[in-house]
């Protein structure tokens, strides 16, 4: 089958529009949904909507979108009210990675939508079944794990717990190719599969720099040019941020063992606010635009 075979849903929500957020709210746009993003107060909405119209903007200029700017816009929604979700099929949670926002956030769209609609967790790491027993219907949950940027991503990681639905895991599939992307389908556990691959050379490679053993440009040019990954992973730690990344790790630490324990420069440079492209320094220097300064 090929992707145009595939429908994404009518209506999809969106709970948090931050980068990942206004990145998986720009996707469903694209892919003809109606998209409603549901924020904390009335500025972070309206931070929301400029974030998934400037990338809207940039997909037109790019020649990847096909309808009209205005178009894309007439289609989107912002809001502070979780009702804004009562009639989507879909609704993707993609608040920060903290287990207790995540629980509170998902009793909050279950609340207000319908009884066969689906929720997904943008969670990196957090156990599905985990999320999913705080839901009065728990085969209604699945993750849908979305990378970073989600306009230039390819992958969607579709994590299944022991409640969810099969037939929301096909849904999933072809929701996800609706939109243009590849899902993998792997089974609830400490980090998935991306996460607990990609954080272990993450780690690796920060222990590797504060041992001294390369440079951080070398350290990435090792496997971009050598394992012909298309970033390096201290770039991406700056690019996802060390923040979130330490917050992975000490997950993944508490459920896996001291392989994760995350290094002291790591924790090091989070305490002192150095989180990476958002703070404009990490490993790398950012400037304002959130491009690296070399």
């Amino acid at each position: 089958m090929t992707e145009s075979t595939f429908i994404a849903p009518e209506q999809v929500g969106v709970l948090g529009g931050g980068r990942m957020g206004a990145g998986i709210a720009h996707a469903f746009l694209l892919a003809g949904s109606r998209v409603g993003i549901v924020e904390r107060d009335a500025d972070a909405a309206e931070a929301a909507t400029a974030r998934v119209l400037e990338s809207i903007d940039a997909s037109v200029a790019r020649g990847t979108a096909l309808d009209s700017p205005e178009a894309y816009r007439a289609r989107l929604t912002t809001g502070t009210d979780a009702a804004l979700f009562a009639q989507c099929t879909l609704v993707v949670e993609a608040v920060p990675e903290d287990l207790a926002l995540k629980v509170d956030a998902l009793r909050r769209v279950e609340a207000q939508i319908a009884p066969d609609a689906a929720i997904a967790s943008n969670t990196s790491s957090i156990s599905i079944d985990e999320l999913a027993a705080v839901l009065d219907r728990p085969s209604r949950l699945l993750g849908m794990h979305f990378f970073n940027p989600v306009p230039a991503s390819t992958l969607v990681e579709i994590v299944h717990g022991a409640s969810t639905a099969p037939a929301l895991v096909d849904a999933a599939r072809g929701w996800v190719a609706a939109i243009g992307k590849t899902p993998i389908v792997v089974a609830d556990a400490p980090g998935f599969a991306s996460s607990r691959l990609g954080v272990a050379i993450g780690l690796e490679a920060i222990r590797m720099l504060e041992e001294g053993v390369a440079s951080a440009e070398d350290i990435d040019a090792a496997m971009t040019l050598g394992y012909k990954h298309p970033v390096g992973p201290l770039r991406l730690t700056d690019i996802v941020g060390l923040d979130v990344r330490l917050g992975i790790a000490e997950y993944l630490s508490a459920q896996l063992g001291e392989r994760f324990e995350p290094p002291a420069l790591l924790r090091r440079l989070v305490a002192e606010g150095h989180l990476g492209r958002k703070s404009g320094r990490g490993f790398y220097e950012w400037d304002a635009s959130g491009r690296e300064q070399k």
